[in-house]
C-alpha cells in the first residue's frame, strides 16, 4: 500500500495556500493587480487609434467617413457601408485593427467592454488554470476507458494511478461550474462570456449582436448550464463506477473475468459519451469566449491538448512512485511506452495546431483571422514560446529510445510540457475575455501551483486507498512481464 507522506501532503498543502492567496488577491485586486502593465496598453491603444485615424482621414476619406456612418448608428450590426470592402458581417470587420475592440481605443461602448475585461482579469485567471487542471483528470479517464475498451495489457500496472487521476475531475469541474454560473447571473464582475451580456439577442437593444443572437438556441444560459451538469455527472460518475468495478479485483469470492468484460463494455461505451461532451464542452467552455469566431477543428485541438497533459503528469507520478520504491512491477519498457504516448500526441497536437492556424491564414478570411490577429497583437511572445515548449521541445528531447527511458530526462520533460499546455489554454482564453488588459506574473503562476497542490493532494490521497495493483486483473501478469 502506497503511504502519503507527511512531507508531501505538507508540500501540497503550501501550493494549495499559494493558489488560494493569489486568487484571493486577484479578486480583491479588482483585476486591477498590474496597473503599469495597463496602462501601457492603454496609451498604445490611443496611439493606434490616434495613427489609424490620421492615416484613414489623409489616405481613406470615403472609408474614414464611411466608418464615422457606421458608429453614428451605435451598436447597430447590420448598418454596414454599402461597398465592396463591407460586404462581410461585423465579426469580419473585427479583423480591422481600427474596427476591432481588441486595439480600438477606449470609448463609448469601448470603455465600457474594456471595463468588463479589467473585470474578467480574476475570473479568466481562474478559468485557465481549472480547465488545465480538468484537463489533466479527464485526459487520464479517457486513457483508462481506452485500456479496457481495447484489451490492452501493458498499462495494467499504471490503472490505479489512471483512476487516482480521474478522481480528480469533480474538483476544477465544480470551479467551472461556479464560473458558468457567476457570469450567467453577472456575479462579481464575471463577464467572460460576453455572449451573457444582457440584451445582446435582444433586438433593438443597444447591445444587441445579430451574429451572437443567431446561436441563441445553443447559447443560452439554462441551456449552457444544463450542459455542464451533463458533462460533470457523466465524467464524475463514469470515474466513479470504473474505480468502484477495479476495486473488485482485491476482493476475495469475485468473477474477476466477468468483471473485467463489465470494466470493457462500460469502457467502450464511455469513449462514445466521451467523444461527444469532450468536443462540446471545449466548444462551450473556451471557443465560445470568442463568440464570432469557431473552428470545425477545435474540439480535436483542445483534446489534443488534454490527452497530451495527462500523459506528462502520468509519467511524472510513475516516476516519483518509482523513485520512492513503488511500482516494482514497473519497468524501462512501461516508461519508454508512456513517452512515446507523450512524443507521438505530441506531434498530434502540433498537426492539428498547424491545420487550424495555416488554413485560416492562407485562406485570409477575415471571420476567421481576426482569432489570430488578436493572438498575433499583444500575445506573439507567449504565443510562439507555447508553440515552442509543446513541439519543439518533445521532439528534440523525447524522440531516442534513449532518452525516453532516462527517467531524470522525462521528468524534466513533463514540467516543460505541463507548462506549455497550460500556456495554450492560456492563449485560447485570455485574447477574447481580457483582450490586451492581460498580465502573467506571481498572481497567474500562483493560481497554477495551487490546482498543482490540489492535483497532487486528491491523487495521492486516493493511491493511498487502494492497493497499487488490481491483484487479481486477468491482465496483470502479462503486464508485469512486459518488455520491448
Amino acid at each position: 500500500m502506497f503511504e502519503f507522506s507527511s512531507r508531501l501532503k505538507t508540500i501540497s498543502y503550501v501550493l494549495i495556500l499559494i493558489g488560494a492567496i493569489s486568487v484571493g488577491f486577484s479578486f480583491l485586486s479588482g483585476g486591477g493587480h498590474d496597473e503599469s502593465h495597463e496602462g501601457d496598453h492603454a496609451t498604445m491603444h490611443d496611439d493606434h487609434a490616434d495613427h489609424a485615424s490620421h492615416d484613414e482621414h489623409s489616405d481613406h476619406g470615403e472609408s474614414h467617413d464611411a466608418h464615422a456612418a457606421h458608429s453614428a448608428h451605435g451598436h447597430d450590426h447590420d448598418a454596414m457601408p454599402d461597398t465592396d470592402d463591407f460586404t462581410y458581417h461585423k465579426a469580419a470587420s473585427r479583423a480591422i485593427p481600427e474596427n476591432n475592440h481588441f486595439y480600438s481605443s477606449p470609448s463609448h461602448h469601448d470603455a465600457e467592454h474594456m471595463h468588463h475585461q479589467i473585470e474578467n482579469k480574476p475570473w479568466s485567471n481562474l478559468l485557465v488554470s481549472s480547465f488545465w487542471a480538468l484537463a489533466l483528470g479527464l485526459g487520464a479517464l479517457f486513457f483508462m476507458a481506452v485500456q479496457y475498451a481495447a484489451q490492452v495489457g501493458w498499462s495494467v500496472v499504471v490503472l490505479r494511478i489512471l483512476e487516482a487521476m480521474s478522481g480528480f475531475i469533480w474538483i476544477p469541474g465544480l470551479i467551472i461550474l461556479i464560473i458558468i454560473i457567476t457570469g450567467w447571473f453577472h456575479i462579481g464582475g464575471n463577464h467572460v462570456y460576453h455572449w451573457m451580456a444582457e440584451g445582446i439577442m435582444e433586438e433593438g437593444s443597444a447591445n444587441y449582436d445579430s451574429i451572437i443572437a443567431g446561436k441563441q438556441a445553443y447559447l443560452n444560459g439554462p441551456f449552457f448550464t444544463l450542459r455542464a451538469i451533463i458533462y460533470l455527472v457523466g465524467w464524475v460518475g463514469a470515474a466513479y463506477m470504473i474505480r468502484k468495478m477495479s476495486l473488485r479485483y482485491n476482493q476475495p469470492g469475485v468473477d474477476y473475468s466477468k468483471n473485467w468484460i463489465k470494466m470493457r463494455n462500460f469502457g467502450a461505451g464511455f469513449l462514445v459519451f466521451f467523444a461527444v461532451t469532450s468536443s462540446t464542452s471545449a466548444w462551450d467552455w473556451v471557443m465560445s469566449i470568442d463568440t464570432h469566431w469557431f473552428s470545425t477543428l477545435f474540439g480535436w485541438y483542445v483534446f489534443a491538448t488534454m490527452f497530451v497533459s495527462a500523459l506528462t503528469a502520468l509519467m511524472m507520478i510513475v516516476l516519483y512512485l518509482k523513485g520512492k520504491g513503488y511500482l516494482e512491477e514497473v519497468n524501462d519498457s512501461h516508461i519508454q511506452d508512456i513517452a512515446k504516448f507523450m512524443f507521438a500526441f505530441s506531434i498530434f497536437w502540433t498537426y492539428l495546431w498547424f491545420s487550424q492556424f495555416m488554413l485560416i491564414w492562407y485562406s485570409n478570411i477575415p471571420e476567421e483571422v481576426t482569432y489570430y490577429m488578436a493572438r498575433f497583437g499583444e500575445y506573439k511572445g507567449i504565443f510562439f514560446t507555447m508553440v515552442a515548449l509543446n513541439f519543439l521541445f518533445p521532439v528534440l528531447v523525447l524522440m531516442s529510445r534513449d532518452a525516453k527511458r532516462n527517467r531524470g530526462f522525462v521528468f524534466t520533460a513533463g514540467i516543460v510540457i505541463l507548462f506549455g499546455h497550460w500556456l495554450d489554454i492560456f492563449i485560447m482564453i485570455m485574447p477574447g475575455s481580457v483582450g490586451s488588459n492581460w498580465s502573467l506574473g506571481l498572481v497567474q503562476i500562483g493560481t497554477l501551483l495551487g490546482f498543482v497542490g490540489l492535483f497532487i493532494n486528491v491523487v495521492f490521497r486516493n493511491l493511498s486507498k487502494a492497493p497499487l495493483m488490481p491483484e487479481n486483473h486477468p491482465m496483470l501478469v502479462e503486464s508485469k512481464h512486459f518488455h520491448q
